[in-house]
């Protein structure tokens, strides 16, 4: 048996608000950068994506595929929007049984369009899964905890939502919002797998790979993919790893304005009738405050097959904090990026596994800020309302102290605009 890390949500360019890099070859050698070994194709059912895998990538055997330079693994796979605008991810065995799919879903919504690599589907989340099962595929909810098209956004159990079909539900994809403490609050979540994936909208590495799951196969496949998320062995787990962004780090996280991005408590939203003090604006629940309306258990309980949970910063964040620049894609950035994946040969070796002596021999600066990191010296200033939370490193424990108090009302989850006036003040 063999480990191999994982993203198993990704978009191709047909997606909307979607990279035109977003090609398999591309995708292929950014995963390589990166340290993956096996990729989810993305939006297979469209018409010109399902063409593209066709010409670009070859089949191995069990229902694996490789791009022609043999550089990643691919497994066939997409994600739609059903009637309910919930998002719901699949896998298919082979590019036949995808066909299949297509044809089955025809007529049920645009499949083609140049917007649509996700399709908006006339069809219920229960009647979708029927479909991939009757097919050979598995399924599950995408990024579930999200306030707009999480599946826990409309209904309060996974039975609920695809009512017979739950039985047959392989597994539940997280979401950058949440991790295992969180969804593992929840008592039914107890019997599934979880999916860390990167939902990338752009093939590079602070996109591709910064939520990624660790698997033991024998040989990449789909059967040994199906076997590891269906699997519930206490003793040879199949998942070893799920890798992902601190969930303060996720843009939905804290209950905020959609708008001014304010962030508010629970409370402090319901008082206000979801309007924002400071703008009018809508304000949107926060997965945090959604997991706390429907957890039924102790965060901590996790059950026997659920592996460890590692927050993780892609590499080109942590290079550019280190270096104080303005964002991942300024050169000094990303040559400094280069450098550390040639040395180590992927970003995962260099970010997770080597020391940081030989990490120092390419920069100390950033192999302090990486050890930093992995020490879990971090703090968040955590997102909400579609802004992405802000990572800050800290260089010792007492440093990491010292913000805490600094930062006390930033890093709480709510504004200080909220705190300023009382209810009956601003009306």
């Amino acid at each position: 048996m063999k480990e191999l890390d994982a993203d198993l949500h990704c978009h191709g360019r047909y997606a909307g608000g979607v990279s035109r890099n977003m090609e398999i070859p591309v995708l292929a050698e950014q995963s390589r950068l990166k340290g993956l070994g096996l990729l989810a194709t993305g939006d297979i059912i469209h018409g010109e994506w399902l063409l593209h895998a066709k010409r670009t990538l070859e089949e191995e055997s069990n229902g694996v595929y490789r791009d022609r330079e043999a550089k990643c693994h691919f497994i066939l796979g997409g994600e739609i929007e059903d009637d309910k605008r919930i998002h719901h991810l699949y896998y298919l065995p082979s590019l036949e049984k995808a066909g299949e799919l297509r044809e089955k879903v025809k007529g049920l919504g645009a499949l083609d369009c140049s917007m649509c690599g996700r399709p908006k589907l006339r069809i219920n989340a229960e009647k979708f899964a029927e479909f991939v099962h009757d097919l050979g595929g598995i399924f599950g909810p995408a990024h579930s905890f999200t306030p707009y098209t999480g599946i826990y956004a409309h209904f309060d159990s996974l039975k609920e939502a695809y009512g017979k079909m739950h039985e047959h539900l392989s597994f539940i994809e997280l979401g950058l919002s949440a991790d295992t403490n969180m969804a593992d609050t929840m008592k039914e979540n107890h019997s599934y797998s979880f999916l860390s994936s990167s939902d990338a909208h752009s093939p590079w590495p602070n996109r591709i790979g910064r939520e990624f799951n660790r698997i033991k196969m024998k040989e990449p496949g789909f059967k040994a993919l199906k076997l590891a998320l269906e699997s519930r062995d206490e003793e040879g787990k199949t998942i070893t790893l799920n890798a992902g962004l601190n969930p303060r780090e996720g843009k939905y996280h804290c209950t905020a304005c959609e708008s001014c991005f304010a962030k508010y408590s629970a409370e402090q939203a319901e008082q206000l009738k979801w309007k924002c003090l400071k703008c009018r604006g809508n304000i949107k629940r926060g997965v945090r405050d959604r997991i706390t309306m429907l957890s039924d258990t102790e965060e901590g309980k996790h059950p026997g097959f659920r592996p460890p949970y590692l927050h993780l910063l892609p590499l080109a964040e942590i290079i550019q904090l280190a270096e104080g620049a303005k964002s991942t894609n300024t050169k000094k950035v990303q040559s400094k990026w280069i450098e550390f994946v040639e040395k180590f040969g992927n970003e995962i070796n260099a970010l997770v596994d080597t020391d940081e002596a030989e990490l120092a021999e390419v920069d100390t600066n950033v192999a302090k800020h990486i050890a930093s990191f992995r020490k879990g010296l971090v703090l968040y200033i955590p997102g909400g309302g579609g802004n992405y939370g802000k990572p800050i490193i800290c260089a010792s424990e007492e440093e990491m102290e010292r913000k805490k108090k600094e930062l006390a009302a930033e890093l709480s989850g709510v504004s200080e605009i909220s705190n300023q006036k009382t209810l009956g003040q601003f009306l």
